[in-house]
């Protein structure tokens, strides 16, 4: 099945806020990390089911509750019970193939991206959604799976050196909004080195199998857009200062964010450009090794021409043609035709056709 499109037929037919999950299966366990923080104290752990996240419901210090993990439904659904999460929102989270995009419930506030991340065994790009409900002193963050880029988070929390511990979970959540972002250059990077090199395999010597890996970069092109155009929309939002849950001196680190997402479309639609150009360059290759082709065959025809017409001449069966009588005719008409043909060779030399 495509990447960029997921089966849906299991929803058809059910009520919104219909809880199923949309994506790849997995066998692991959930995990829940908890991450509790003020300016005086942090205290992390991880829990064994969704019950535990309750005692920090209602604490006046920062909460992170991280779950790895949405395929078993029954957690999303009593996360959504325990913490009064609307069913729509919910259904987002389970439905993977979401859009990123931010939506305003009042409380809270509902943000979901993609993380990319690049799989050198298949040699293409994978995305991994997550979704955020930013709440007034909680932050749940919904991953696919493990494998967390999150851990640098915490690891400064953790350390106190950092402006987390003295602002609100809006800061937070930019700053997972940071790491995801970031990560976007990462994966250019590496995409942006295997098309030079593919450029420059072109430019020297352009093989058909050449055309199918521009078709795959122009792939990846196509989902890293998909997964990335809309986020400078999510964070022009959340710029604006629409909600309160967002402080205003968190604004400028999200104006941060927005250039930094602004960075990677441009990067995104230049390497866009290049593919196309390649194509051409491609194309042109092969004409003009189609063109050398035929500039070989047409000289050696245009040297037979003539021997042709001498050879056809001599070949006539006449009676009466005197040269056939003389004793060193054959060996004078081969010399005749050698001294033609390399005549005809040098001038084309001199003319520089080939």
């Amino acid at each position: 099945m495509p990447r960029t499109i997921k089966k849906r037929s299991d929803k058809a037919g059910l009520p919104p806020g219909a809880l199923i999950h949309i994506g790849e299966q997995r066998a692991e366990n959930v995990r829940i990390k908890i991450v509790n923080y003020d300016e005086a104290q942090f205290q992390e752990l991880e829990v064994s089911n969704v019950e535990e996240c309750l005692q920090f419901k209602d604490k006046p210090n920062n909460t992170w509750i991280n779950i790895d993990g949405i395929h078993q439904v029954d957690t999303i659904e009593k996360i959504g019970l325990y913490f009064n999460l609307h069913p729509l929102l919910l259904e987002d989270i389970l439905n993977t193939d979401q859009r990123p995009k931010v939506e305003d419930y009042g409380d809270y506030i509902f943000i979901v991206l993609k993380m990319l991340f690049y799989d050198d065994q298949e040699n293409k790009t994978k995305a991994e959604q997550v979704s955020l409900v930013l709440g007034a002193n909680f932050l749940i963050s919904f991953k696919e799976m493990g494998g967390d880029i999150f851990d640098s988070i915490r690891e400064r929390i953790k350390n106190g050196q950092w402006r987390a511990r003295k602002m609100g979970v809006d800061y937070l959540a930019y700053s997972l909004m940071d790491v995801i972002v970031d990560h976007y250059f990462t994966i250019m990077e590496k995409i942006g080195e295997k098309t030079e090199d593919l450029e420059e395999k072109l430019v020297t010597d352009a093989q058909r199998e050449a055309i199918r890996s521009i078709q795959d970069f122009k792939r990846e092109m196509m989902f890293i857009r998909k997964s990335v155009w809309p986020l400078r929309e999510v964070v022009n939002i959340m710029e604006r200062g629409c909600s309160p849950l967002i402080h205003e001196s968190t604004y400028i680190y999200l104006r941060d964010v927005y250039d930094h997402t602004i960075q990677v479309i441009d990067t995104v639609e230049t390497y866009r450009d290049i593919l196309s150009g390649m194509l051409d360059i491609y194309l042109s290759s092969i004409n003009n090794k189609l063109n050398e082709v035929m500039k070989v065959l047409t000289v050696i025809a245009t040297i037979f021409i003539p021997l042709t017409f001498i050879v056809g001449l001599y070949g006539m069966n006449f009676e009466y043609m005197p040269e056939l009588k003389v004793r060193w005719a054959y060996p004078a008409i081969l010399i005749c035709m050698a001294v033609i043909a390399i005549s005809m060779l040098a001038y084309f030399k001199k003319k520089k056709w080939f």
